[in-house]
């Protein structure tokens, strides 16, 4: 699992729909995710400090975790199905942990108001993301292949890689 913070809100170029995008901790890769206004709404007034007068849902939800002793250890944003993010609240109260299904928008929502850390499936990001880097990620990758095209039999068996058995 990889952690990622909310790096913002932003709008889809040809669909105007609203979008989290999530950044690693190197902001080498980005995760968007398509979310609801409302939820997106919720989530630029936990960026942004602002609290209502009145709680709204995420911050009901964060006053009865507070209220009733339940720690959000994590968010994990798991899976990816037909265009379909998948997550859970991981949640512990008196030494009993849980996980709830959540959508990942109500999850970022409620993770930004209680100080959650965010964490998202290898999986995930292998299939969703986008590189913010490519320079870096270049890099990386001709750095890779010049290291295995290196490699021999013979380099793998004198630093103990491969040993035969008898």
């Amino acid at each position: 699992m990889i952690e990622m913070k909310v790096a913002g809100i932003v709008l889809n170029a040809a669909s105007r729909s609203p979008m989290i995008l999530l950044k690693d901790s190197l902001e080498r890769r980005a995760l968007p995710i398509f979310i609801g206004q409302d939820q997106a709404d919720a989530i630029i007034k936990a960026l942004e400090g602002n609290r209502p007068s009145r709680p709204l849902t995420h911050d009901l939800v964060a006053h009865i975790f507070d209220d009733c002793d339940i720690k959000l250890e994590k968010v994990i944003i798991h899976s990816l199905t037909d265009d379909i993010f998948y997550a859970v609240l991981c949640i512990e109260s008196h030494g009993v942990k849980k996980e709830i299904d959540c959508r990942p928008s109500d999850a970022v929502a409620i993770a930004l108001r209680t100080d959650s850390p965010i964490w998202v499936l290898e999986e995930v990001i292998a299939d969703a993301s986008i590189p913010v880097d490519r320079d870096a990620d270049d890099a990386e990758r001709q750095a890779f292949k010049q290291f295995v095209s290196s490699l021999s039999p013979e380099t793998l068996i004198k630093k103990g890689g491969y040993k035969e058995k008898h």
